[in-house]
């Protein structure tokens, strides 16, 4: 910005407030002294890159059909949208003067201050109060939106002088309706992470409960003047909102009012069935734990002019003191007699096109690690080897207990004894003596007979905990395959593959996540994160950290659906073997593996032919008796289309009229239909009349 203001459209952009990911936000007059617009109005316009391209301009013109459908007080408003005269759509909306929760609870941690609980209960009740009326808007002709805002975070929670709160930014806002959900395909989520539901990490389905998840976390957060998922990285984070980790919340539950710690439970609970059924459910059950609203917005008032009085003087001091600090640390000290330097250590031979192309390849030049040779237990030896081709040899195998590792030219040691690579092998118990045996497994099966499912449905009618190897002969699939499964009360914990294509780098570039010189570059600084592939990519800032979280719980869900496209193997079952250490477990559930696996094994007409000959048989629900007394098939949640073809089946009918009603829902296949059979013909749900 210059000194002066910038003509855009019906508006003087007098400065620039903030720039976001897509766009940036201006403090803005009308130029038209007579308009009926407030004299300050905010304008919010894309970044020239985004305005120049159709989706971008898709997205904004989405946000402000969205935000423009609601009219509440607890809500910002949107005064208009509109072009400039060059075709650069832009939204004119409320300007609320004040601050916003991110700053406030940043202000107030800084100071070791909090706010008091009534205050904190009454800035989550306006929240709802906005959220009751983005849930319910409605759109011209009376239909409803089914609006999901997606980013109710502190810094989208404006605190105005006077003590009012309000929701704003939708601009990842998105509608349930079906043809929003169409013009959606493919659109990544990019709420801040720390304040996601545990369906949006996992990239389920979301509907408005992810919203009051998020609200709740907001207030949890003001409750304990911390975040409630704080983690040593992020992903730690996404895996503390996955399992919802509220350990902070529980350390303060004497110190909340009676009853407080028991509603937000509920409104932290994973899975959405059991949380609160709207805002305005929640709302009613924080009402007895709210401030007096005048006296709460006196309180807030007074908060955000303290903020605003300290808070510009304060950072500036801040950022010259670290500014200084850094200039004293770079500063060269004076010596007299400098130390004769040692002779460098000659550089292990790189290869050539490490040296040459993207800047991200130049840029491994500077990590370059001494190699490190491999004795095997045979007495063989391998090498030079690379820190990322000793991780891929440990991860699949190829490397393990019994071998021996000069590890970057510190001697010839067993790999136990070094510690960098020690924790990536899996543990040995008495049960199995060794991986893969010997020990008798407590089940065997040969793929040829039943294939996988059945597989899969004995480990959740029992909730096994153990470990399955799968293994496929060499004279199908060249070098054969073997993996090693992991299962947790009837969850899978964790999968381990001799198939380097499918490690976690590997798996991103060909899913199009990440480019092959932006992966060496991940190997090259590896060891600087513990052989940790994931934290590497964040780290470098070369994949988010949403989209690492649900790589790695896709990766392992296609490593197992890919087992059941063996036509030969076999596998063994040991019950209560030791969990391997693993820095992500994936906690998925089977039935929704079950589904992926049976996509993969059967894609688009296989199912149907299959079935050709039996289409007018009947069908009729069955006992899906499991032998286990505490736990029964009947009970499992399935996923969408298996529960429908389910529901569809309470008394006995043929098979061609279930196909023919369950295929009415729209996107369902009769493919889809017959998968979901499978399961529940596996599961004893569903029988043959």
């Amino acid at each position: 910005m210059t000194s002066s203001p910038l003509r855009f459209g019906p508006f003087f952009l007098e400065s620039r407030l903030a720039v976001g990911g897509t766009s940036e936000v201006y403090l803005a007059r009308p130029a038209d002294a007579t308009s009926e617009l407030p004299p300050r109005v905010i304008v919010k316009r894309l970044l020239p890159h985004f305005a120049a391209d159709a989706e971008g301009r898709t997205m904004f013109e989405r946000e402000a059909k969205l935000h423009t459908a609601i009219e509440h007080e607890n809500v910002v408003t949107v005064y208009n949208a509109g072009v400039d005269d060059s075709g650069e759509p832009y939204l004119a909306m409320e300007y609320i003067d004040g601050v916003d929760g991110y700053r406030l609870l940043r202000r107030l941690r800084q100071e070791n201050q909090t706010l008091s609980t009534g205050v904190s209960v009454h800035v989550a009740h306006e929240v709802l109060r906005a959220l009751e009326s983005v849930h319910n808007a409605r759109g011209a002709t009376g239909e409803p939106l089914g609006i999901v805002h997606r980013d109710v975070s502190p810094s989208n929670i404006y605190l105005s002088k006077d003590g009012r709160v309000k929701l704003g930014d939708f601009g990842i806002a998105r509608s349930l309706s079906r043809m929003s959900l169409r013009s959606e395909a493919g659109q990544v989520l990019k709420g801040k992470f720390a304040y996601l539901a545990p369906e949006q990490v996992a990239g389920e389905d979301a509907d408005h409960r992810a919203d009051l998840f998020s609200l709740a976390t907001v207030l949890a957060e003001m409750l304990l003047n911390q975040p409630l998922f704080p983690g040593g990285g992020q992903l730690a984070v996404l895996l503390a909102i996955r399992d919802c980790k509220t350990e902070a919340l529980d350390a303060l539950k004497e110190d909340l009012p009676g009853g407080l710690y028991d509603v937000m439970k509920k409104a932290l609970a994973r899975s959405p069935s059991d949380r609160y059924a709207s805002a305005a459910e929640f709302a009613q059950a924080l009402a007895p734990f709210e401030a007096d609203p005048a006296v709460a917005r006196r309180d807030l008032a007074q908060r955000v002019a303290w903020v605003e009085a300290t808070g510009a003087s304060t950072d500036t001091m801040r950022a010259v003191r670290e500014s200084v600090s850094a200039m004293r640390a770079v500063r060269p000290e004076p010596v007299t007699a400098p130390p004769p330097a040692p002779a460098p250590a000659p550089a292990p031979a790189r290869p050539a096109e490490l040296d040459a192309g993207s800047p991200s390849q130049k840029k491994t030049g500077q990590y370059t690690l001494l190699p490190s040779f491999v004795k095997f237990a045979d007495g063989t030896r391998a090498g030079p080897w690379t820190f990322a081709k000793l991780v891929e040899a440990l991860a699949t195998g190829a490397v393990g207990r019994g071998d021996s590792i000069d590890y970057m030219s510190r001697g010839m040691r067993p790999i136990e004894e070094i510690e960098d690579l020690a924790r990536f092998l899996a543990p040995v118990t008495p049960t199995t003596g060794k991986l893969g045996g010997p020990g008798a497994p407590d089940f065997h099966d040969d793929l040829t007979q039943g294939g996988m499912l059945p597989v899969l449905m004995r480990v959740l009618a029992q909730q096994e905990s153990g470990v399955l190897f799968a293994e496929r002969p060499k004279a199908e699939g060249g070098d054969g395959a073997k993996k090693e499964l992991y299962f947790l009360s009837g969850k899978l914990h964790h999968v381990a593959s001799t198939n380097a294509s499918e490690l976690l780098g590997e798996y991103l570039v060909r899913r199009g996540k990440l480019a092959r010189e932006e992966l060496d570059l991940a190997l090259a600084v590896l060891p600087r994160y513990g052989g940790r592939m994931g934290d590497t990519l964040i780290s470098l800032g070369l994949v988010g950290p949403v989209d690492v979280f649900r790589a790695i719980r896709e990766q392992g869900r296609d490593r197992v659906a890919e087992i059941f496209s063996w036509s030969s193997g076999h596998v063994s079952f040991y019950r209560n073997h030791d969990m391997p250490h693993v820095d992500f477990p994936l906690d998925l559930d089977l039935p929704t593996l079950m589904l992926a696996g049976l996509e993969a094994a059967k894609p688009a007409g296989v199912p149907v032919e299959e079935y050709r000959m039996r289409i007018d048989d009947v069908i009729e629900p069955g006992d899906g008796a499991t032998g286990n007394e505490l736990f029964t098939l009947a009970d499992v949640t399935w996923p969408p289309v298996v529960a429908r073809v389910r529901a569809l089946v309470t008394e006995p009918r043929l098979l061609r009229e279930v196909i023919s009603s369950a295929t009415k829902v729209g996107g369902t296949t009769a493919d889809d239909v017959l998968r979901a059979l499978d399961i529940l013909i596996a599961a004893r749900l569903i029988v043959w009349s």
